[in-house]
């Protein structure tokens, strides 16, 4: 994976870091005894602990995969509601049973809930590319997976979403009339697609702006694959990367300022402001300068609201509630880790929406992920069980072995435990990575968990070099 150094680290961190497990105290039920003492003091130690309260209110989960028998998620369709987006987390950004949970869970939300989006952390224009796929079959899916899913994106080139594309494709085959959409809310890459439907748009409603929006976008349509575009933008000075910016800013504002006319096609004028801005939302991604702390962290901001921004587009456009994948720390209601991303999407999304976006967190005990290490390759490595004190390990002494609980309506018991900060596991795209030892307290970070005891790696596929 090719990247410039600086800008590789800052997007890493935005994805999710590594493991830490710092012991913290937690309760544990106590025994009963034979006196009504000693069975009085037993119950008042079981109340205080949150195993012993999360017991209580923790719903089985079956398994992870997403065919045969959906029963045992429609305690999580409860704890749904009528959300319009939920964000689905992942504690690696590249396990086997977290993908296939994300497909099964889709899977229910479509099927029982009137869902029909889902949106990965993958760029906008690969979003486009694969929607082509899933609502007319056009173009070939392992291709499209290869060429769009390289460079920080090289994790979704695996064969868990590969079914899961698969099956949005087979599910449209089947209800034409009520499909299911894909779409990309990131900004790390804008892909030469995004360019030709402006343009066209431009040419065919705008004519008389098409000279100066062919000016302004004078060499930026990529003509190499995207781990060579990327390597190469990123390659360039910070001030034409900036100056490049204010080019696809003026794009934009030049494409707002020609509303169309009464009975012109306002749907296809919204699409196409709507592809300029994401050109100009990887262009301003890339005019930080990452050898600047602090423009490391305002950038991540940055990209954490265009995501969010991305959604809730398209929520309002489409009408269609939305299944958003991401990391843990994308979906959280409040930032893991305040000095690197003073706000993240979920956050953003939760002001956005209020009470319609709900953010599920996904944990697990043990097992293994794929990983970049520090030499820049790619590799499965394995964890073993959590360490005393940390949030997995209290979550895995929970009855079920995998369960979905809803942290909004703890009881008392387990309150207290889910409302103080203790550490979790954070993997990223990099393992081991900086920012290691995050401590959150669920209860304000997630509206609900799904916690799976183990977890294996993905299957990742070969990605063409760009």
């Amino acid at each position: 994976m090719r990247i410039h150094k600086p800008v590789l680290a800052a997007l890493l961190l935005s994805i999710g870091a590594t493991v830490a497990a710092v012991p913290a105290a937690t309760a544990a039920p106590a025994a009963a005894g034979a006196s009504a003492s000693a069975s009085a003091s037993a119950s008042a130690s079981a109340a205080k602990s949150p195993v012993a309260a999360l017991d209580r209110i923790a719903y089985p989960l079956c398994s992870t995969n997403p065919r045969g028998d959906l029963g045992d998620l429609r305690a999580l369709g409860r704890m749904v509601g009528d959300a319009k987006v939920v964000g689905l987390g992942e504690a690696t950004h590249s396990s086997h049973e977290f993908f296939t949970l994300k497909h099964r869970v889709f899977r229910y939300l479509v099927e029982e809930k009137g869902f029909r989006t889902f949106a990965l952390e993958g760029s906008w224009s690969a979003g486009l590319r694969l929607n082509d796929y899933v609502l007319h079959g056009k173009g070939d899916l392992r291709k499209i997976m290869d060429e769009e899913f390289q460079n920080v994106y090289a994790s979704w080139n695996n064969a868990e979403y590969r079914d899961l594309v698969q099956w949005m494709r087979d599910y449209n085959v089947k209800h034409p009339k009520d499909p299911v959409q894909f779409m990309g809310n990131d900004s790390a890459y804008a892909g030469p697609d995004l360019y030709d439907q402006v343009n066209a748009y431009v040419a065919g409603a705008l004519p008389q702006l098409a000279p100066r929006l062919t000016e302004l976008y004078r060499g930026l349509r990529p003509t190499t694959g995207v781990d060579g575009y990327v390597t190469t933008y990123l390659a360039q000075p910070l001030a034409e990367r900036q100056a490049i910016a204010k080019r696809t800013a003026l794009a934009v504002t030049l494409l707002k300022q020609q509303r169309p006319s009464p009975g012109a096609d306002g749907e296809a004028y919204e699409w196409a402001v709507q592809q300029a801005t994401a050109i100009d939302q990887m262009t301003k991604l890339f005019a930080y300068d990452y050898n600047d702390p602090q423009e490391v962290v305002e950038s991540m901001r940055y990209r954490d609201s265009v995501m969010a921004e991305n959604v809730v587009w398209w929520q309002q456009r489409t009408g269609s509630k939305i299944l958003l994948a991401a990391h843990n720390a994308h979906v959280t209601l409040k930032t893991y880790t305040s000095a690197s991303y003073p706000k993240v999407q979920g956050t953003f999304l939760r002001e956005a929406l209020g009470g319609r976006y709900v953010s599920i967190a996904a944990t697990f005990d043990r097992g293994s992920f794929n990983a970049t290490g520090e030499d820049g390759v790619m590799r499965e490595v394995t964890v073993g069980a959590s360490r005393p004190g940390s949030t997995e390990y209290t979550l895995d002494q929970v009855r079920p072995r995998d369960f979905v609980v809803d942290l909004r309506n703890a009881p008392a018991g387990a309150r207290a435990w889910l409302s103080t900060p203790h550490t979790v596991k954070r993997i990223g795209t990099a393992y081991p990575a900086p920012d290691m030892d995050p401590q959150i307290a669920l209860a304000q970070s997630h509206d609900i968990l799904i916690h799976l005891h183990e977890v294996t790696a993905a299957k990742l596929l070969t990605t063409p070099a760009g």
